[in-house]
Order: C-alpha cells, then sequence, then structure tokens
C-alpha cells in the first residue's frame, strides 16, 4: 500500500505540483472528470462514435484538468521556480501539439485547420506572452486567449466549440503566468 501511495504522490506532484494541498488535488480531479464527461457527452450526442467520443474525453480531461492544475499555487511554484526560463515554457507549449493532432486525425469534423489554427496560436500566443514585458503579461495572455478564440473556434464548431478557448486557456495565462503575474 504504500508503494502505491507514493506512486500515486509522484503522479499528483507531476500532474497538479509537488507540495499541493488536497483542496488543489480536490479542484484537478473535479475539472478533469467533468470535463471529459461533459465533452464525451456533448460529442456522443452530436453522433460523433464511441470510439472519438472516447478522444474527446481524454482530450477534454487533459486540457480542462490541465488548465485547473496550471493555475494552482503549487503548479505556479514548480512551473515557474529559479532556473525556469522562457525556453522551458515555450517547449511546454510546444509539447502540446499532440491534443489538435488527436483530435484532427481521430474525430470527424476537427479538421486540420482547426488542429493548425489552435496549435499555432498557442506558439504565437507563448511567444507574444514571454517577450512581454513583466506589467503587461497578464493581459497579454488574455488578450491572446481572446483572439485566439476568435480566429480558431469557428473552425473546431459543433461539438468541440470548446476545445480551442479551453486549449489556450490551459496554456497562456495558466501555465505561462507566474504566482505575481495571475
Amino acid at each position: 500500500m504504500r508503494a502505491v501511495a507514493r506512486a500515486a504522490a509522484a503522479v499528483g506532484a507531476r500532474l497538479v505540483g509537488p507540495g499541493a494541498t488536497a483542496a488543489e488535488y480536490a479542484v484537478v480531479l473535479a475539472a478533469a472528470l467533468g470535463g471529459a464527461a461533459v465533452a464525451a457527452a456533448v460529442a456522443a450526442a452530436a453522433g460523433t462514435g464511441a470510439v472519438p467520443s472516447a478522444v474527446v474525453a481524454v482530450v477534454a480531461a487533459d486540457t480542462v484538468g490541465g488548465a485547473a492544475a496550471n493555475a494552482t499555487r503549487a503548479a505556479k511554484r514548480h512551473w515557474h521556480r529559479p532556473g525556469r526560463t522562457a525556453v522551458h515554457h515555450l517547449a511546454f507549449v510546444a509539447a502540446h501539439a499532440v491534443q489538435p493532432a488527436a483530435l484532427a486525425v481521430l474525430v470527424p469534423g476537427f479538421g486540420w485547420a482547426a488542429a493548425a489554427a489552435s496549435y499555432g496560436l498557442a506558439l504565437a500566443g507563448a511567444a507574444a506572452v514571454l517577450a512581454a514585458p513583466g506589467p503587461v503579461r497578464r493581459p497579454v495572455a488574455f488578450g491572446a486567449v481572446c483572439l485566439g478564440t476568435v480566429a480558431a473556434a469557428p473552425l473546431a464548431a459543433g461539438a468541440l466549440a470548446w476545445f480551442v478557448p479551453v486549449f489556450l486557456v490551459k496554456l497562456l495565462p495558466a501555465h505561462l503566468l507566474g504566482e505575481a503575474e495571475s
């Protein structure tokens, strides 16, 4: 049992952040499960099919739960600890190509234009946030989310209209802004 508890703590520390509180874990878990359930139900109701709906559920768990996780104090302490640079933060955003690509490949109605737009806008928004002076990083992050949503959400309409804004919130304000900036 101790090994299981240690493994669970290690996974939690990686997903939420070292030293996360029970309340932070609870919020992140609720967001992930709620996001997965609602997104899968919406996809299924739209006639997406079982496998694509399951893919939507996994992507929603990651993006909705990830947005909540990245906004925790534990995550802020971890991702913005001394020694972390803009390169680290840009690499974190760049590593998230898998979600839009998985949707484009496996979910009918979410094409490569939506995938490329959401990913490209996330990278461009991240570059803008990281280049902005400290006092305006928060409004730049939120402006990038709004602009990206206006530009790319129409490409991901219907059962996946939620993806672009949630994806951008997870990566731009939730991840890129440190505790003092958020």
